[in-house]
C-alpha cells in the first residue's frame, strides 16, 4: 500500500520529501511504460471524476489521458454552465454527490480554498487542479519532474520566475518544491504583480536566497532555468490594468542569446505573447516537453493515492 493511499493532494507543502521522491520515481516508471507502448491495467474498475469550473486544456486532458492510459474510466464536468452549479447547488453538495460516483476527484475552481472545501466534503481522494490564485500542486510536480529531466539534477540551480507572480498559482506551488533543493530564485515581475510577501517571507525563513526585481535581462544571465508565466487577463478587475501590463516581458531569441549558456525555458502554458514563437526552435525550449510530462506525473498520482501504484 502506497504511503499516499487515500491522501488528498491540495498543496505542495503537504507533500513530504519521501512522497515527492516516490511520485517522481513512479512517474519515470510510467513514462518508460508509455514509451514502450505497454498496455496498463493498474486502474481497471476505477473511475476518475474531473470537475472543472474554470477553463482548462492541458490539466484536464492530461488527467483524463492519464486515467485512460492506466486502464480506468473518466466522468467529467468541463463546463460549469452544464452542471447543477448553474442552478445554485453548493460546491460541497456537488462534490459529496460526485464522490458517490467516482474513486478519485480532480477539481479546478476559481475560488481559493475550493479544493480544501471539496476534500472536506468528499470521502474519496481529491486532487487540486488549481484553486483561483491559490495553488496548483500537480503542475509544480510536473515542473520539478521536467527540471530534473532537462538539467539532470535538482540541487543547486538558479531559477528565474517571471510574469504575474501575484496571481500565478503555478509559481506559488513550485517555489516550495524548489526550496527543498536549495534553489536560488529570482522573482521578476512588473510593479503590482510581485510574488505575495508571505511567500517571500516564508522562503527567506527557510534560508532560501531570493531576489526581487523587474529586470529580466539581468536575471537570465545567471539562471539555469527561466520559468515564464503569462499576465492573466482573467485576474484583473480593470481591463485597462491588463492592457497596460500584458506585454511587460517578452522572451525572444535576442534575450536567449544574452542568457546563461544552456538555459532551460519553461512555461505552464497557455502562452499569449510572452514567449516569441521563434524561441520554439531553441533546444532549451522545454515548455511542450513540460506539458507532455503532465501525463506520467498524473498517472503516478492517480495510482498512488488510490493504492494501485
Amino acid at each position: 500500500m502506497s504511503a499516499l493511499s487515500g491522501k488528498d493532494i491540495l498543496s505542495t507543502e503537504q507533500i513530504s520529501d519521501d512522497e515527492l521522491s516516490l511520485i517522481l520515481s513512479t512517474a519515470a516508471r510510467y513514462e518508460k511504460a508509455l514509451t514502450a507502448k505497454m498496455r496498463l491495467d493498474v486502474m481497471t474498475g476505477q473511475i476518475l471524476a474531473t470537475l472543472f469550473f474554470e477553463p482548462s486544456t492541458r490539466t484536464r486532458l492530461s488527467f483524463e489521458a492519464a486515467m485512460e492510459r492506466l486502464g480506468g474510466q473518466v466522468i467529467s464536468v468541463a463546463d460549469p454552465k452544464t452542471s447543477s452549479a448553474a442552478k445554485g447547488e453548493s460546491l460541497a453538495d456537488s462534490v459529496r454527490t460526485v464522490a458517490g460516483y467516482a474513486d478519485v476527484i480532480v477539481i479546478r475552481h476559481p475560488q481559493q480554498g475550493a479544493a480544501a472545501e471539496s476534500a472536506r466534503a468528499s470521502d474519496v481522494p481529491v486532487i487540486n487542479a488549481g484553486d483561483g490564485t491559490g495553488q496548483h500542486p500537480t503542475q509544480a510536480l510536473l515542473d520539478i519532474y521536467t527540471i530534473q529531466k532537462e538539467k539532470g539534477r535538482l540541487k543547486g540551480l538558479t531559477v528565474s520566475l517571471v510574469g504575474d507572480l501575484k496571481n500565478g498559482r503555478t509559481v506559488h506551488s513550485l517555489v516550495h518544491l524548489l526550496a527543498r533543493f536549495g534553489a536560488r530564485m529570482h522573482f521578476v515581475a512588473p510593479p503590482g504583480l510581485e510574488m505575495p510577501p508571505q511567500i517571500v517571507s516564508a522562503l527567506r525563513e527557510q534560508r532560501v536566497t531570493v531576489t526581487e526585481s523587474s529586470d529580466l535581462a539581468t536575471a537570465v544571465r545567471e539562471s539555469d532555468v527561466l520559468y515564464v508565466t503569462r499576465i492573466q487577463r482573467e485576474r484583473f478587475e480593470d481591463p485597462a490594468d491588463y492592457e497596460r501590463l500584458k506585454s511587460s516581458y517578452v522572451v525572444d531569441m535576442a534575450l536567449v542569446q544574452r542568457a546563461k549558456s544552456g538555459i532551460t525555458i519553461m512555461h505552464p502554458l497557455p502562452r499569449v505573447d510572452e514567449i516569441a514563437v521563434g524561441v520554439d526552435s531553441y533546444e532549451g525550449a522545454a515548455y511542450f516537453r513540460q506539458a507532455a510530462n503532465g501525463v506520467p506525473i498524473r498517472m503516478a498520482l492517480l495510482a498512488l493515492i488510490t493504492g494501485r501504484k
